[in-house]
């Protein structure tokens, strides 16, 4: 049975070497394992949950691993867990999500590279939203920007525990360049820019010609940019922004928003020169 051990390290995607390599099981684990892998004929995983040594939550994980599909483990706390994509490779509410990212990628992406992701209203989980999608088109392969335009009331940096100490405020500003731009370290082919100082002034910084130079500049280096901005009745800050990239999601409350506020919204989409994309109604609390 000493051979079975040696596999387990030697073999980087078999089940059993990747919960080694987390931690999950220990080396001398792997006989038990086994042992009652053949005794009620399960799979390597399957018998692992059965003897208490890992979760069903463990062997998702490593799953997706096998399929260089990049997700973090429940215990990794580098993201809020409401960011569910990065965590949850199963579930209704990720397959609805990734409906939605299919739906772009068809419709929009093809392309474009730009989308604003923006509420009618505020607190209607845009931010929820954008953070999830930027997720799902990293785990894509493609390379994703997420940049928090809410100079507001960021949310951004909270959701993927970002400093925040120079971002998007400060790039129009002057005060720094791109370098303020920062790569997930698991999710590899995901970056962030934050908000950035809290301006006096985010509506006249975002109708500076630098926004648009910026966003050019952009669109050479990664293949889906979202911008996450406060809502669209409420600041004219998302309006100014779709007027630059050309096309905005709205973000809507089901069975709150009501269907007034929404067709006001797309109405200042349309004023802006801009498409109104489409429209998410959200059941985030």
């Amino acid at each position: 049975m000493q051979n079975t051990s040696a596999e387990l390290h030697t073999n980087s995607k078999t089940i059993g070497s990747l919960l080694l390599e987390a931690g999950k099981i220990r080396a001398e684990d792997a006989d038990r394992i086994i042992k009652a892998q053949k005794q009620y004929d399960l799979k390597f995983g399957d018998a692992a949950v059965k003897l208490g040594l890992i979760t069903q939550e463990d062997i998702k994980h490593v799953v997706s691993q096998q399929f260089d599909y990049e997700s973090l483990s429940s215990d990794d706390h580098s993201i809020d867990k409401s960011v569910i994509a990065a965590f949850q490779s199963f579930g209704n509410n990720v397959e609805a999500l990734r409906g939605l990212r299919s739906q772009l990628s068809l419709r929009w992406f093809t392309d474009n590279k730009l989308l604003v992701i923006a509420p009618v209203q505020k607190a209607e989980g845009a931010s929820y939203i954008a953070a999830n999608l930027a997720v799902l088109f990293s785990q894509l392969g493609q390379k994703t920007l997420l940049i928090d335009a809410n100079m507001r009331h960021p949310s951004q940096s909270k959701l993927f525990k970002l400093k925040n100490k120079s971002g998007l405020s400060d790039v129009l500003a002057d005060r720094v360049g791109l370098e303020v731009i920062e790569t997930h370290s698991k999710l590899t082919n995901l970056s962030l820019m934050s908000s950035g100082t809290i301006p006096p002034n985010p509506l006249e910084l975002l109708g500076k010609a630098k926004i648009k130079s910026v966003l050019d500049q952009l669109k050479s280096q990664y293949d889906v940019i979202l911008l996450d901005t406060p809502a669209i009745l409420e600041h004219c800050d998302a309006q100014t922004l779709s007027a630059v990239c050309h096309g905005t999601m709205l973000v809507a409350k089901r069975d709150s928003t009501l269907v007034s506020a929404i067709e006001r919204a797309k109405q200042s989409i349309i004023v802006a020169g801009a498409e109104p994309v489409g429209i998410v109604l959200n059941d985030f609390k």
